[in-house]
C-alpha cells in the first residue's frame, strides 16, 4: 500500500547572464536598449550578429533566455547552449503565462542596471523567439518602452483588450522578410494596424529577406532610430 503524504510545488533558482555594454561619451545620459535573440540562440550569439548595433551611442543589453535547449551533438558545453525564452505547448494561457514571467525577469534586471546607468530612453529589440517576448513586455509595461522593435515575429496584441491610448508615447517598428516561411507577414501587419489604433507611432516595412536576421533588417532598425534623433 502507498500513501502520498504532501506534493506540490519547490522553487528552483537558475543563474542567466546578461551583459551590459556601453558606446559613446561615459558622460552622457544615452537610451538602454535592450537585445533578446531568438529560439535555439544565445547572449553571445546574438551579440555577434547584431554587432553593428553598437554603432549607435547607447547601453546596450543583452540578456540571454532562461530555458537551455539540449546540445544532441554533445558538442557544445552547457554554456554554448541554445536557450529559450518561454515555454509554449499550443495554450495560449500556458504562452501568456511564460511570457509574463520572462517579462518580470526583465522588469527586475532593467531596474536593476538602470542603477548604475544614467538612461534617458529604453528601446527593446527582439528578433523571432526574442520579438514575440520584446511585444509583450512593451505592451504589458508600455510606462517603461519608448521604442520596440520587432524583426520577424508577431506583436501579440490579441492579449491585450481596450487599449485605446495607452500606447500613444510608443514608438514601434515592425520588418518583415517577404520569403519568410517561419513567420507570416499578414498577421503581424494586423496587429500593426490594431496598434496604430490604440495610438502607437507605428512602421512596418516588409524586406526581400527570409526568416534570418539579415543585416538589411539591422540597417532599417538604426536608420529608424536615428530618425527618432538616437545617435
Amino acid at each position: 500500500m502507498k500513501n502520498i503524504l504532501k506534493s506540490g510545488q519547490a522553487t528552483f533558482n537558475i543563474e542567466v547572464p546578461y551583459k551590459l555594454i556601453e558606446t559613446g561619451k561615459s558622460s552622457e545620459e544615452k537610451p538602454l536598449i535592450i537585445y533578446l535573440h531568438g529560439f535555439n540562440q544565445n547572449m553571445e550569439q546574438f551579440e555577434k550578429l547584431v554587432a553593428s548595433m553598437l554603432d549607435l551611442n547607447a547601453c546596450h543589453l543583452f540578456v540571454q533566455g532562461p530555458y537551455p535547449i539540449y546540445d544532441r551533438s554533445r558538442k557544445k558545453k552547457v554554456e554554448d547552449w541554445g536557450r529559450s525564452w518561454y515555454l509554449y505547448d499550443g495554450e495560449q494561457d500556458q504562452f501568456v503565462e511564460s511570457l509574463e514571467s520572462a517579462a518580470v525577469f526583465l522588469e527586475n534586471l532593467v531596474e536593476n542596471v538602470s542603477q548604475h546607468i544614467s538612461s534617458s530612453r529604453l528601446a527593446v529589440f527582439g528578433y523571432s523567439m526574442g520579438g514575440y517576448l520584446a511585444g509583450y513586455f512593451a505592451l504589458s509595461r508600455s510606462k517603461l518602452v519608448d521604442e520596440l522593435m520587432v524583426v520577424g515575429a508577431r506583436i501579440k496584441t490579441e492579449v491585450f483588450e481596450g487599449r485605446k491610448g495607452s500606447y500613444d508615447d510608443m514608438n514601434v517598428l515592425a520588418l518583415h522578410g517577404t520569403g519568410d516561411k517561419s513567420v507570416k507577414s499578414e498577421p503581424q501587419q494586423k496587429s500593426c494596424k490594431q496598434l496604430s489604433e490604440w495610438g502607437a507611432n507605428v512602421t512596418f516595412k516588409e524586406t526581400d529577406r527570409s526568416h534570418k536576421l539579415d543585416n538589411i533588417y539591422l540597417l532599417e532598425t538604426q536608420k529608424w532610430l536615428k530618425s527618432l534623433d538616437y545617435k
